[in-house]
């Protein structure tokens, strides 16, 4: 057996409960995939978009819904270093990528203010139009369970708003266009647990920002959240897990206010109305 075989089947034999039926469960309860969908599964070189690209592979080959895939890779600006490591993981994963080049980074490391969400929103961009030349109609991206919590935290804390990271949203910006998170459900901590049962070594968050920082928790509002939700759960373990469902499960009669679209909503506006 190849070594590409053996990490594939580790997913669906060793990980099947903690990765695969949980991608799997992603998948169908948020309907990400549909016939004759054409998937651009973005790979940025990380960890979590190159185990979704296996996840994707292996589902490829026995789904009943009939599906095509593109493996894009987008080269921000990467170090030597780092994209030989993303070319040489998909190798060895045998991942057939496609890689295109961009000056993110070199726009990014010009920028004082709030240059994260500038990437992003680059990336993005970026991902689309490329996947559309290829026929696509949807693009995957590797965000996991924690990105998904931590997100909601970060918008609380610091943007003053309830939002979550949605498992799948349609492009306001490229018509036609679809965004989905298979690797929704899956925990950071079963994907690192898949890497070292491997033996596989991803690239980091490689940009040049990231770069410059010292340590692992400055600079980096993520990070924070990561470490406040490791105290939490040392007296609850279940936080996380809660905080997972309470967005799926909100109590609309307390709310207070909310928006739709760009119509705010107050829970004075009907509280006199006689029912």
């Amino acid at each position: 057996m190849e070594r590409y075989e053996e990490i594939e089947r580790s997913i669906i034999k060793k990980y099947r409960k903690l990765v695969w039926a949980k991608f799997i469960s992603a998948i169908k309860e948020y309907k990400l995939i549909q016939n004759n969908d054409k998937i651009a599964v973005c790979i940025s070189g990380g960890k979590d978009s190159m185990l979704m690209a296996k996840c994707m592979q292996h589902l490829q080959k026995y789904s009943e819904i009939k599906f095509e895939t593109e493996y894009l890779v987008m080269d921000p600006g990467y170090n030597d270093d780092n994209k030989k490591r993303i070319i040489e993981n998909a190798e060895i994963l045998n991942i057939p990528i496609k890689i295109f080049n961009t000056p993110i980074f070199e726009i990014v490391d010009r920028v004082e203010e709030t240059p994260c969400y500038l990437c992003a929103r680059m990336r993005r961009g970026y991902l689309y139009r490329n996947a559309r030349e290829l026929g696509c109609n949807k693009i995957a991206l590797g965000h996991h369970f924690d990105d998904v919590i931590e997100t909601v935290l970060m918008s609380m804390f610091y943007a003053a708003e309830i939002k979550t990271m949605m498992p799948k949203l349609r492009s306001t910006n490229h018509e036609g266009m679809e965004l989905i998170r298979p690797m929704y459900k899956v925990r950071e901590e079963d994907i690192i647990a898949w890497k070292r049962y491997n033996n596989l070594q991803f690239i980091q968050c490689a940009c040049r920002i990231t770069e410059k920082i010292k340590t692992e928790d400055t600079g980096s509002k993520r990070q924070e959240m990561k470490i406040l939700i490791k105290k939490l759960k040392q007296i609850n373990p279940n936080i996380d897990t809660n905080i997972f469902k309470s967005i799926h499960n909100v109590n609309v009669n307390t709310i207070i206010g909310y928006r739709k679209g760009n119509v705010y909503h107050n829970f004075l506006d009907d509280y006199d109305k006689i029912e």
